[in-house]
Order: structure tokens, then sequence, then C-alpha cells
């Protein structure tokens, strides 16, 4: 049931927290003073004030669910109509809880039946948000797609019904939302597919939780700018291993430059791969470069292919202990001597793809975001797990989400231009988790910029 894709962000260095950890931060708030019906006021208000700029003066529609997400939606109904809105209810079903049944109370409309409702401009879904487990009813579906379809504006409260919050499955067909109204913090079905595409634009309502959380949302990043005392060696020397298809080394060594490294070797036999001339081509046994000092990261994996010498290329990579890129057929080679007993680890940076993911750690896991953190964990490295919905994660818990991503990255090559970014941000001194998250912003702005049509090669030579 998707409708015309609204516009999709969210906002930058937000927290994300799951459902059983924003209840639990609800209830330290009533430890504190803070009863749950004055934060649903609270929740009803920042819905209240979103839904009437959004409205624009049209008449507004709530669907209000038997829960506490229903309970919201009375709380937004009574305060619009207080202001003069044009604002209907219908409901799902009475109210079930004391705190629905009480903001229900209050709203002094009429409430009408889901089923028969006559539709408005102005569609807000307050069904179910993150309280529903289990797919909605085949009559509430169809009830939800006529309204949401004869809307011109349509609003979710927390998350769209019919998503799993903490997942981002989607459990039934859901329209798409032109704006998502966050309550608190955002969730992760914000950020995962398939749901985080159906959310529109998430706005983050504050109700005075204290949300402090390990996940985030990707922060914006200022890079890092030379004084009067830089040189290119002080801004960071990157060495790129090629493989057989050295085009892909040449992406990431010329990546490297682009993002902010000083200096970049690409270590092979031959120069045909053609990278920028800024590129230094490096014909030195890699055993004898790696002992250079000079060389404060290294990148291994774009272009190559899985052989018993690339297998021990690697491991002589590892063993350097320079901090580490492994990308490409490098990362699936490289989680053994990773974890080996007697290594000590360098900073190392992962950067699977989707496939290349489930190849190294498996298919199994409740979330992304879950997959992703139990792979650093293993790993012991920084995880990227790239796609439309990077997600970006340490051994320590800590995560990144990078929704939305670009479209346009979807695209040969563009991998290699990532690993390349990742070795720059490494060379630069960043500690494996600020560089991977420097550079996925990097590569996500440089794809903005560039635009439609891009091909991963316009990413290292639009200025």
């Amino acid at each position: 049931m998707l409708l015309c894709a609204p516009t999709m962000t969210v906002p930058a260095a937000a927290p994300i927290l799951t459902t059983a950890a924003m209840r639990a931060a609800e209830l330290a708030m009533t430890a504190r003073g803070t009863s749950l019906a004055e934060l649903m006021e609270r929740a009803g208000a920042a819905v209240a004030d979103i839904v009437w700029r959004a409205a624009a003066g049209r008449e507004i529609l709530i669907l209000c669910g038997p829960g506490n997400n229903g309970g919201d939606g009375y709380v937004a109904a009574r305060l619009l109509a207080e202001r003069g809105a044009a604002v209907r209810v219908a409901a799902s079903a009475a109210p079930a809880t004391d705190l629905a049944r009480a903001a229900a109370a209050r709203w002094s409309g009429a409430t009408e039946r889901i089923e028969a409702v006559d539709t408005a401009p102005v569609l807000v879904d307050a069904l179910f948000g993150v309280g529903l487990t289990r797919p909605l009813t085949p009559e509430l579906v169809a009830a939800l797609g006529r309204l949401a379809h004869a809307a011109s504006r349509r609003i979710a409260i927390d998350v769209p019904s019919g998503v799993a919050p903490d997942t981002g499955a989607a459990m039934s067909p859901t329209p798409d939302f032109d704006i998502t109204v966050a309550l608190g913090a955002l969730k992760p079905a914000h950020v995962l597919l398939p749901a985080a595409a159906r959310c529109g634009v998430v706005q983050l309502a504050s109700i005075g939780i204290a949300t402090a959380a390990a996940v985030t949302t990707l922060a914006r990043h200022a890079p890092r700018t030379p004084d009067a005392a830089t040189h290119k060696y002080s801004r960071g020397q990157l060495l790129v291993i090629a493989g057989p298809m050295a085009g892909a080394a040449a992406l990431a060594a010329t990546a490297g430059l682009r993002a902010g490294a000083g200096h970049c070797l690409l270590n092979c036999a031959e120069s045909s791969a053609a990278p920028a001339h800024a590129v230094v081509h490096d014909t030195a046994p890699l055993a004898e470069r790696l002992r250079d000092r000079r060389v404060g990261a290294v990148v291994v994996g774009p272009g190559s292919v899985p052989s018993r010498d690339f297998e021990a290329q690697v491991a002589t990579v590892i063993a350097a202990g320079k901090p580490l890129v492994l990308d490409a057929a490098a990362i699936e080679t490289g989680l053994a001597p990773l974890s080996a007993a007697a290594m000590v680890r360098p900073p190392t940076i992962l950067t699977p793809h989707g496939g290349e993911f489930d190849r190294a750690f498996g298919t199994r896991g409740a979330s992304k975001l879950d997959r992703t953190l139990a792979a650093a964990r293993h790993s012991g490295a920084v995880v990227i797990h790239k796609g439309a919905d990077t997600i970006i994660a340490a051994p320590d818990g800590r995560a990144v989400a990078a929704w939305p991503g670009s479209p346009n990255l979807a695209s040969a090559g563009t991998g290699d231009v990532l690993a390349g970014a990742c070795g720059a941000m490494l060379a630069q001194g960043f500690a494996p988790f600020e560089a991977a998250c420097r550079a996925v912003r990097w590569h996500i702005d440089r794809a903005a910029q560039i635009g439609p049509g891009l091909i991963a090669d316009d990413l290292v030579t639009t200025p």
C-alpha cells in the first residue's frame, strides 16, 4: 500500500531507543515525580504543534487506537480544537488503558467509527505506534489505506501503525507518511528498512525525558582544516594495496586524498590503474612498506579475490598493527587472524555490504542494528554495514544509523570509495568509530552534491 514516497530525513545526532529502553526512561521520569499522564499531555501537545503547522487550516482527522498512542491522539485532538482547528476523531476500538480513557474523556467532540468515517485532507495515525506487536487486521488495513489515499498530508505519531518499532519490519501493508513525530527519542524503525522509507520526515519531539543513548543518528561532521604548519605527512599517509582488479584500489586511493589524507601510496606491481596523478605508485615489497613509520593507515580488499596468497597478505597487514580498513574479500579473510588469541588487534574498520556481511557473520538476528552490534563485538572491529540504511557499530556497544543514505550510491565502485575515505580518516588520526562516521558522512554528502547519474569516479573527481 505504497503511496507517492515523501521526502525522508531524520534529525542529526539524535538518540535512538528501543521500545523497552523508552519505557524504562518514562518510568525513571515517574520515579522523579513526573506522572505518565503529564508525559502524555506533553506528547499530545508536541503532536498538536506539528499537526497545526502541517494542516495550515485544512480539516484534520485523527485515528485513535485503544492504547496510549491513541491517548496521545485524543490529547492532540483536544488541543487542536482549542486552537480553533477543524478536527475530527475516529477510533478503531474503545480506549483500553487508564491513560487513554482519561485522555478520551477530555475530548469533547464526537468519536466516529474508523470503518465508516469520511476522509479528510490531513490524516493523523494514532492507532498503535510502538505498542503493536502483531499485524493489523485486514479491516483496519483497508480503512487506513482508504483514508491515507484520500489525504494530502499524512502524519504518524511515534511510528506508523503496522511496523515493528524495534526492527523496522513491516508487519502489515502500511501507507507512506509525510511526517512521523518521534516522541522523546527516535526508534529503530525510523532508521531501518523497510519501515524507515514509510516514515517521511521524522521530527523529534522533546517531552522532557532524559534520553542519553548509545545509538544515535549520524552527526554532521566538518572536515578537519589544515593550518599553516600542516604538511602532507602530518595530514596522514595512506597505503592502499591493489588487487587483481586494480581500478577498485585506484578508486580507494584517490578517495583517500579527496577525504583528507595528505599522501597516498598505491601498492601494486603495475601502474595500469591510472588513478589521480597525486596518488603515488608504490612497488616496494609489502612487508617493507608496512615498516614505514609514516604510513598511518592501510586499506586492503578493494579489487581483491580470495586466494592463499591473499590470505597471507591480509595476515601480514594485520600483524603490522597499523590502523586498518578491511573491505570486500579481506573481510572474511581477516576475521580469523583478527580473532587470534596471540594477536594484538589493530584499530580496524570493516566495510561489508549486505551479502558480504551475511557470509562473514551469518543471517540470524533481530534487526540490522542488532546484527551489526553483534558483529562488532565478535570481530573487535568497527563495522560499517552498508546499504540505504547503513549502520556503523563499535565493539563497545555504540552505534550510528546513517539513514537516509543516497540511492545514487547504488553503483559499482562506490564501496571502494568509502573504504578509501575510511582509510583517510584513520590516517588523519581519528579513532576507528569516529573515522567510520566521518567517512560515511563524507560519502553521503559527496553523493548529494553530485546527484542522479553518479558513478563512483565522480565521487573522487568532482571538486
